[in-house]
């Protein structure tokens, strides 16, 4: 059985913001879910950064700088 780690791979990466009313996690979760309605071969998640919006002294909404690694097409 060849080892996948034996193929040569090429990953390539993009940033995204994500966001949720409700927590870090699910601001995560929208900007992977979304990103897999265009990219294939999705292979990791980085989190850059992470913010909140705050509206009459209170948080409105998580914000997440994510990269979303995945492998091109051979």
């Amino acid at each position: 059985m060849e080892n996948p780690m034996d193929t040569p791979h090429v990953y390539k990466k993009i940033e995204l913001v994500g966001s949720s009313k409700t927590s870090i996690e699910d601001a995560v979760n929208n900007a992977v879910k979304r990103a897999s309605e265009t990219i294939r071969n999705i292979r990791w998640v980085e989190v850059v950064e992470t913010r909140c919006h705050v509206e009459e002294n209170q948080i409105a909404y998580w914000q997440v700088t994510v990269r979303i690694g995945f492998t091109l097409d051979t």
